[in-house]
């Protein structure tokens, strides 16, 4: 891959639901390694736009290419997202969660394990390991989530609204996260 290729690229992309205009010929370039962030008032197209990336909705017109070719199965894997709304199984419990979001993104339980770990201690949620999703707070939610999206080790990390439930101690922490990631050349 060419360092010059950018990491996100769309070209004229159009969203509308009926009348609405969501997005309209929206044109982007992420460089490869940069943290880049959507800013906009509720409403303007921000949650549509990294729909339409993830393949989630599909643009009316437009291109959108990640790593200099288009989305499929394959670029999708390479990358983490954190939606803005909740998608946990709050019956499951946090390992075991965990474990399941790591084998849809083809890592096994046994390379899993050790980072789950790694990854609760690190945001002090070791001892909720085999507590059901649903006991956790909102904010406890959101860290499990985080660690969902980046388990698998992707080139280009999306966080629809990371901050949401999280306290400022924990923001903190997640922003720290975010910087370490950037520094590992992550997009």
């Amino acid at each position: 891959m060419n360092t010059a290729t950018p990491a996100i690229e769309l070209s004229a992309v159009r969203k509308a639901f009926g009348e609405k205009v969501a997005v309209a010929g929206l044109d982007l370039r992420v460089p490869r390694g940069a943290t880049y962030g959507l800013l906009g008032p509720n409403g303007a197209g921000k949650t549509t736009t990294i729909r339409m990336l993830l393949q989630i909705l599909e643009p009316h017109s437009g291109e959108i290419r990640v790593n200099g070719q288009p989305v499929d199965k394959s670029i999708l894997d390479r990358i983490g997202y954190l939606p803005e709304e909740r998608g946990v199984y709050k019956k499951m419990q946090v390992g075991r969660l965990l474990s399941f979001f790591g084998e849809t993104r083809s890592v096994t339980p046994a390379q899993s394990r050790p980072r789950i770990r790694e990854w609760l201690e690190r945001l002090d949620l070791i001892d909720r390991i085999d507590s059901r999703v649903g006991d956790l707070s909102k904010g406890m939610q959101q860290k499990v989530q985080f660690i969902a999206a980046i388990l698998h080790d992707p080139d280009i990390v999306i966080l629809d609204e990371p901050f949401s439930g999280l306290d400022v101690l924990n923001q903190q922490v997640l922003k720290d996260i975010v910087l370490e990631l950037k520094r590992r050349g992550k997009t």
